[in-house]
């Protein structure tokens, strides 16, 4: 069994300043306790690790979960193993690829979480410096867009030229910067 995965954290700006940053649950009661007023512009509010925007409801109360679980009484129900954690979806091959999946010990399922589990530790490096970027891609547009240098940084990111993304990025505000650095640092492992 795999270890469950890490608590993801958030990253809140107001404006270009960075107010609060930690596990989800602490930014929420970080920026409930600034929020003073309704009408106080909501803070722009980032997964770290995909570099999405997020949406937060902010009103006092309990935290929201994370993720909704069906109760005791409300057993979800579906195709496979739900309770191992197996999820059923389609997958579209061609005859040949379901033949060499039927010959294989344990048949098709077994031979393609292996096949998956293989991929993804021969190339974890590689996609974690693509997801890196994406991330980095992600909060730069949802928040520095408009900024001089913006595509030029776009570029040099994805092309993976840290000195010249560092460059490019170096006149924008610091708590923007310093955060680009922290998204991307995984982005430049190859490139180093």
């Amino acid at each position: 069994m795999s270890s469950p995965a890490p608590e993801s954290t958030l990253t809140a700006f107001a404006g270009f300043r960075r107010i609060a940053s930690g596990p989800r649950a602490e930014v929420i009661a970080k920026l409930r306790k600034l929020r003073r007023h309704a009408e106080d512009a909501a803070p722009f509010v980032f997964d770290d690790a995909t570099g999405d925007r997020l949406d937060l409801d902010l009103r006092h109360g309990p935290a929201p979960a994370a993720a909704a679980t069906p109760s005791e009484g409300q057993t979800a129900r579906g195709v496979g193993r739900p309770r191992l954690g197996v999820v059923a979806r389609e997958v579209t091959l061609l005859p040949r690829h379901w033949e060499w999946l039927g010959r294989q010990p344990g048949g098709a399922s077994v031979a393609l979480r292996r096949l998956v589990d293989e991929a993804r530790r021969v190339h974890a490096g590689r996609d974690a410096e693509r997801g890196a970027r994406e991330a980095t891609y992600r909060f730069m547009t949802a928040i520095a867009g408009d900024l001089p240098g913006f595509e030029d940084a776009t570029r040099a990111l994805f092309a993976g030229d840290r000195s010249r993304f560092d460059e490019l990025v170096a006149p924008w505000p610091q708590d923007l910067r310093t955060h680009l650095h922290k998204l991307a640092a995984a982005a430049w492992s190859a490139a180093s």
